[in-house]
């Protein structure tokens, strides 16, 4: 009796492990399946050679199936007007399945490897373009895809990636100079600052001359800098889009009587006419437009002699609405000319920097002209003055 207790534990134990096996086996496998569906999954959803590896496998079994199926029925047909007996035909056809079958798994097999390296071959450009992308870099920004061999789709997304480049590196390396301008104009009257200071401290107390030079140093270059910092973060915000640009009607007439006015009495060493100045509505924002005009007439005042002419006057042309300031100065050589609009260039730094000014007016006022939809005309000769015309439409 205690042997086939014994013995019936034992079983029972056995049965258990042998269902735990089979438990573990069936996890195992259902595991090994999903990583399977899973990988084949990834593959369709992202692998474009193993996509097309798939369809190029799939068309052809279809047309292997086909084959040998008619295959299969010719020869049936062939057999049966042979008078040959059914069991003979089961035989031969059972034979040449058999064959047919083991030719086409053959066949599948190098088609799929064929299908691969053709597949692989075909997304090699690819897989090179994503090479090249992934070692661009703010360190190497000169790298670009390579667009030699045949016109097709890949080369044209190739040019089109390069001229992307081509501007952001183009961005990059203006953003880095204007930081840099910027970092240099700071300087100086940071450091004229901080002597003024230090002299302050060792002369100042007891020198009333150190003192009061230094006091009015210290105003000028506070002054510069607050100038230079608003100019700065006024074309930030026109290169964020978020400087304000208020469109209203005014008379353009009163507009330019005002500027006219203001500068004859902030100037008076030089000669400010206005002959023409018609009467003529325009929707623009007021503030804006009068701050571009100012800065066009303070280059003209900056860089024309004493007694010398700043004519000021408006005249419509073609629908357009044209402001004209010309002046009887020193004139642009045709080598500044094309770049005067760019921030921080100054055509001569020395007279710049007896002038006043830090490069950005110009900057400031084509921004401003072309946020109204205008263009700016310069023509300038070397020694007998400059003519700058706004053109602006009468209905922005």
């Amino acid at each position: 009796m205690n042997s086939i207790k014994f013995i019936f534990k034992m079983l029972l134990k056995l049965l258990l492990l042998y269902l735990l096996s089979i438990r573990y086996l069936l996890k195992a496998a259902l595991s090994i399946i999903k990583n399977i569906y899973n990988n084949l999954g990834k593959r369709l959803r992202f692998s474009i050679a193993f996509k097309m590896t798939v369809i190029y496998t799939f068309i052809f079994s279809m047309i292997l199936f086909l084959f040998t199926n008619g295959i299969l029925f010719g020869f049936r047909h062939f057999l049966i007007s042979q008078a040959i007996s059914e069991e003979k035909i089961i035989i031969y056809l059972r034979t040449l399945f058999i064959i047919l079958a083991f030719a086409d798994l053959i066949f599948l097999f190098a088609l799929i490897i064929l299908s691969s390296k053709t597949s692989t071959k075909m997304l090699a450009p690819v897989e090179e373009m994503t090479r090249t992308v992934k070692k661009i870099s703010v360190d190497n920004f000169d790298t670009r895809l390579n667009v030699s061999g045949s016109k097709d789709e890949l080369k044209d997304l190739a040019e089109t990636f390069n001229d992307m480049i081509d501007r952001i590196q183009k961005s990059y390396e203006l953003q880095n100079q204007f930081v840099s301008d910027a970092s240099h104009e700071l300087r100086t009257p940071i450091a004229v600052i901080q002597g003024y200071a230090n002299l302050l401290d060792r002369w100042g107390k007891d020198d009333k001359s150190v003192l009061d030079e230094s006091i009015t140093a210290i105003k000028n270059e506070s002054e510069n800098m607050k100038n230079l910092v608003e100019n700065l973060l006024f074309l930030a915000r026109g290169d964020k889009n978020t400087q304000k640009v208020e469109i209203e009607e005014f008379l353009l007439n009163e507009l330019i009587d005002e500027i006219i006015k203001e500068t004859k009495l902030i100037d008076n060493t030089h000669i400010i006419i206005c002959k023409y100045n018609l009467e003529v509505g325009i929707n623009a924002d007021r503030k804006l437009l009068k701050e571009a005009i100012r800065i066009f007439i303070h280059n003209s005042v900056k860089f024309t002699p004493a007694d010398g002419t700043i004519e000021l006057k408006t005249e419509i042309k073609k629908k357009n609405i044209h402001i004209v300031v010309e002046d009887t100065g020193v004139g642009i050589s045709k080598e500044d000319l094309p770049h005067i609009f760019n921030r921080f260039y100054t055509a001569d730094k020395s007279r710049t920097k007896n002038a006043g000014g830090n490069g950005l007016g110009l900057s400031i006022a084509k921004w401003i002209i072309e946020k109204h939809k205008g263009i700016i005309d310069v023509e300038s000769t070397l020694g007998k003055g400059t003519k700058i015309t706004v053109s602006l439409p009468l209905k922005a």
